[in-house]
């Protein structure tokens, strides 16, 4: 009996000493690197993901687009162990910032959410980290990056056309085509942002309807206005700018909601641009600005993102294309392409509509 009692008392003894020394191991278990994280596919990715975040309970995200701060909200709900940091600026703006904050060693952002000429100079640059979302799977083969991983995924696409005061000008009277804008009705009532948006509109309209058009345009007496469309939208909300026709169609959704008497109208082809999601190589929070990303391309992250007027591309919600014909600039030409054409649209913005004022 006693020689029984041994045995189980060593055999017990035996598993708590291995359980012991088995749970030490696992928590010796070094974190895995950020370049490691970031294309991990395992089964625990998630919880991973989530205990990180807990640690570092904060990521820092710069966005181009308004939505964000409604967006990060949810998720900040859904997380309530993390805390989001947020800038929003222009693309150019962007770029500027990251790669003044790389060069002084100083890299403040997680994650950078932008217009697609802006990533493509960042990518270039070696500033972002390829990574892995279980998200990307719902997500149309065209718009996924060739290979395992991407740099950043396309979790949203805008529609940049014509806003109008409803009470200045009723629905039957506003334009109706980029050709009416220089019905002489219009002149010294319009106004276009001076910001690459701006730039993207005017070569829409060069590519469109050609130089010659632009110069009858000019003589419209625009005004421009050194504001993103969505601080121009206001202007058109008060009734300062009866219309302008560089609005976003998100920006308009968003007034409409607070009872603004606003309207967009497409003056086909219209300036769509596609927003991108890119994790920096140098992110301090990586753990949380993965979770931050597998949200935003999530079904229920790009239900939210619908909500704030944006096209969702993610097949299975079932959304409709908005029918109208679109213009994907960046479709058309390289990001080094890009670049060149925004300088020159920019040039031709400011030769038109400023100087010439």
């Amino acid at each position: 009996m006693f020689l029984q009692r041994a045995r189980s008392f060593f055999y017990r003894f035996i598993c708590l000493v291995y359980w012991s020394c088995a749970a030490a191991a696992m928590a010796a278990t070094p974190p895995m690197a950020p370049t490691q994280l970031a294309v991990y596919q395992g089964a625990d990715r998630e919880k991973i993901l989530i205990d990180g975040a807990k640690r570092e309970g904060q990521f820092t995200l710069y966005t181009s687009h308004t939505w964000f701060k409604t967006f990060v909200v949810s998720f900040e709900k859904k997380y309530p162990f993390v805390r989001a940091s947020q800038w929003r600026n222009d693309s150019k703006n962007i770029i500027r910032k990251v790669l003044e904050e790389y060069k002084s060693g100083r890299v403040i952002a997680d994650i950078v959410e932008t217009t697609a000429d802006g990533m493509g100079v960042l990518k270039r640059e070696g500033l972002f980290q390829e990574y892995y979302s279980p998200e990307a799977r719902f997500y149309p083969n065209e718009l996924k990056p060739r290979g395992k991983n991407g740099f950043f995924y396309l979790p949203r696409e805008t529609y940049n056309s014509l806003g109008f005061n409803t009470q200045l000008i009723p629905l039957a009277v506003a334009p109706r085509s980029l050709k009416d804008l220089i019905n002489p009705k219009w002149k010294s009532k319009m106004a276009i942002t001076s910001t690459t948006t701006g730039a993207r509109w005017i070569g829409n309209v060069l590519e469109t309807l050609g130089r010659e058009f632009l110069d009858k345009l000019a003589d419209q007496e625009v005004s421009v206005q050194d504001m993103a469309p969505a601080s121009l939208i206001n202007l058109v909300v008060s009734g300062e700018i009866p219309l302008s026709p560089t609005i976003f169609y998100a920006n308009v959704t968003l007034a409409k909601q607070k009872g603004a008497p606003v309207e967009w109208r497409h003056l086909e082809p219209v300036v769509t641009t596609v927003g991108s999601a890119a994790l920096l190589a140098k992110a301090a929070n990586p753990h949380a600005a993965l979770l931050f990303i597998d949200f935003l391309l999530s079904k229920e992250g790009q239900q939210l993102i619908m909500k704030g007027g944006l096209w969702s591309p993610r097949e299975d919600l079932g959304s409709l294309e908005q029918k109208f014909t679109k213009n994907y600039l960046d479709e058309k030409y390289s990001s080094e392409e890009m670049e060149a054409k925004i300088g020159q649209w920019e040039g031709l913005l400011r030769q038109l509509f400023i100087r010439k004022r």
